[in-house]
C-alpha cells in the first residue's frame, strides 16, 4: 500500500524520501521519467530494501533554471528563496537578478541576504548597489557569518521560521556556513545522503533538505549551482513584469507589444534614471542593462 513520504534529497534517478516518522528510505520514480525533486511530497511503495515512487502530490510551486541544452529542477513547495551574496568576492548583479526573476515567475518570496559586513569598506560598496532592490521592495539582510553567534542565528531565524526556504549563492558566499549555524547535523547529514544516493560514491551536487528544528517545521534546502542560471523557461516579453522596477511603468508604454527597449512613448525608457544612485519609482541604467542583456538571451533562446 502507498504512503506518504517528503523528498529531502536528489541526484539523478535516485531520490531519499521521508516518512512522517522520520524515517528515510532510497526510492526510485516507476518508469525511466524522473520526476520528484527535493520538496516534493509523494506517494510510494516499499520495494525490498528501497522505495518506489507512485505520484507526485499537486505542487505549489517549482523553482528551476533553463539554458540552451537542459533543465534543472531546484526545489518544490517553497515559501522562501534565501539568495546569499557576499562583500567579497564582488557579487555579480546578472546573477542576483535571474534568481529574483526565476522566484517572481513562480510567485515565491525572495530574500536577499550579504555577507561580511565586517569588511567595513567593501560592505559599504556593496551594500550601496543593493539600495535600489530596497526600493524595489525586496528585503535586504547584512550578515557577518565568520563573526556569527546566537544574534545572527536569531536575526536570520526570525525571517526563517515556520517556511520552507532554498539557499542560493555563488562560490564564496558563505552558504556552507549558513546551513551549518542554522543546521549543525548539516555536514555530517551530507555525507551520509551522498553516499546513499551515489551507491558509495561521494558527490556534492545532491540538492538536500535539512530540518532547523526538532518539531520539523523551519526547513533549508541546500542546491548546487547557481553559477549558470539560465532563464530559457520565462517568455520575453512577460520579462518586464517580473522585474518590480520596470513592472510599474509597462502600463505608460504607448504600444501593447513594446519591448521596452527603442520605442516612442515607451514607458519604462521614460523612467530610467541619468546615472546610479536613482531614486525609487525610477529605473537604474544597469538594471535596464540588465533587462535588455536577458531580453536579447531570450529572443535567441529556442521556444520550447
Amino acid at each position: 500500500m502507498a504512503q506518504p513520504g517528503l523528498v529531502v534529497a536528489s541526484h539523478g534517478r535516485h531520490c531519499l524520501v521521508e516518512s512522517p516518522d522520520g524515517g528515510r528510505r532510497l526510492c526510485h520514480p516507476r518508469g525511466k521519467k524522473s520526476q520528484a525533486v527535493v520538496g516534493d511530497r509523494v506517494k510510494w511503495q516499499s520495494s525490498g530494501d528501497e522505495g518506489v515512487i507512485e505520484a507526485v502530490e499537486p505542487r505549489r510551486n517549482l523553482f528551476y533554471r533553463q539554458d540552451e541544452i537542459r533543465t534543472k529542477s531546484f526545489a518544490a513547495n517553497l515559501d522562501l528563496v534565501l539568495v546569499l551574496i557576499a562583500a567579497e568576492p564582488e557579487f555579480s548583479e546578472m546573477q542576483l537578478a535571474r534568481a529574483l526573476i526565476a522566484a517572481e515567475a513562480e510567485r515565491i518570496a525572495p530574500l536577499i541576504a550579504l555577507n561580511k559586513s565586517d569588511l567595513v569598506e567593501p560592505f559599504e560598496r556593496a551594500w550601496g548597489r543593493l539600495v535600489p532592490y530596497q526600493h524595489m521592495g525586496y528585503g535586504v539582510l547584512p550578515l557577518s557569518l565568520r563573526m556569527s553567534g546566537d544574534t545572527d542565528r536569531e536575526h536570520l531565524l526570525k525571517h526563517l521560521r515556520g517556511k520552507t526556504t532554498l539557499v542560493l549563492g555563488p562560490s564564496g558566499a558563505g552558504k556552507s556556513t549558513l546551513i551549518n549555524l542554522l543546521a549543525p547535523q548539516a555536514r555530517a547529514l551530507t555525507g551520509e545522503i551522498s553516499q546513499a544516493l551515489n551507491s558509495g560514491r561521494h558527490t556534492t551536487t545532491a540538492t538536500t533538505w535539512y530540518w532547523v528544528d526538532e518539531e520539523r517545521t523551519t526547513a533549508l534546502i541546500d542546491s548546487p549551482g547557481f553559477q549558470e542560471f539560465g532563464v530559457h523557461h520565462i517568455d520575453r516579453m512577460q520579462l518586464a513584469a517580473l522585474m518590480p522596477d520596470l513592472k510599474p511603468h509597462v502600463a505608460n508604454c504607448k504600444f501593447y507589444n513594446c519591448t521596452h527597449l527603442h520605442e516612442p512613448g515607451c514607458g519604462v525608457i521614460a523612467a530610467l534614471a541619468d546615472g546610479p544612485g536613482a531614486p525609487a519609482g525610477r529605473v537604474e541604467p544597469t538594471r535596464h542593462r540588465i533587462y535588455r542583456t536577458l531580453f536579447e538571451e531570450l529572443s535567441q533562446a529556442p521556444r520550447y
